[in-house]
C-alpha cells in the first residue's frame, strides 16, 4: 500500500505541474537539450545516428528501460521518420543509473549526458534527411516538468 501511495503522489506533481501550464509550467525541453549526429548510409542503405541528451545539472530524465512498471509511461524513446520511413533496425538505450527507492521500487535515470545509438536502413538511394523524435520527462528531487516531445532533423 504505501508504495501505491507514493507513486500516486509522484503522479500527483506531475499532475499539478500540468494543471498550472498557463501559469508558466515547464516543459521539460527546458532543462534538457537534444541533438543528433548520422554516418552517411553505406551502399546497403544502414545508417547509424547518435542521439544525445544532454540534461542540466540537477535534473534527470527516465532511463529505456525505466525498470518500474510505473514509470513506463516516463522513460525516453526514440523513433524516426523520413520521406521514406526507415527501417529501424536496432536500437542502443544506454543503461542509465539505478535510483534506489524503498517506497516506489528501484528505477533508473539518464543524468548529465546520454547517448542514444540507433541503426537504421533506408530505401535504397534515398538521402533525403530524416528527422529524429525523442520523448522524455525531466525531474529533480522535488519536481516533475511536464513531458517534452522533440523533433531534430538528421542528414
Amino acid at each position: 500500500m504505501t508504495r501505491r501511495i507514493a507513486l500516486l503522489a509522484l503522479f500527483g506533481i506531475v499532475a499539478a505541474t500540468s494543471q498550472v501550464l498557463g501559469q508558466g509550467a515547464k516543459k521539460s525541453d527546458s532543462v534538457v537539450k537534444v541533438s543528433a549526429a548520422a554516418d552517411k548510409p553505406d551502399a546497403g542503405g544502414r545508417q547509424t545516428v547518435t542521439v544525445t541528451l544532454a540534461i542540466d545539472a540537477g535534473w534527470h530524465t527516465y532511463a529505456n528501460p525505466v525498470g518500474l512498471e510505473d514509470l513506463a509511461d516516463t522513460q525516453t524513446t526514440i523513433s524516426f521518420t523520413g520521406n521514406t520511413k526507415p527501417e529501424v533496425l536496432k536500437i542502443d538505450y544506454p543503461a542509465g543509473k539505478v535510483v534506489k527507492d524503498k517506497t516506489v521500487g528501484d528505477y533508473k535515470i539518464y543524468e548529465d549526458k546520454a547517448a542514444i545509438k540507433a541503426t537504421v536502413r533506408r530505401a535504397k538511394g534515398d538521402t533525403s534527411p530524416l528527422e529524429v523524435t525523442v520523448k522524455f520527462q525531466a525531474c529533480n528531487e522535488s519536481k516533475c516538468l511536464l513531458p517534452a516531445t522533440v523533433k531534430v532533423p538528421v542528414q
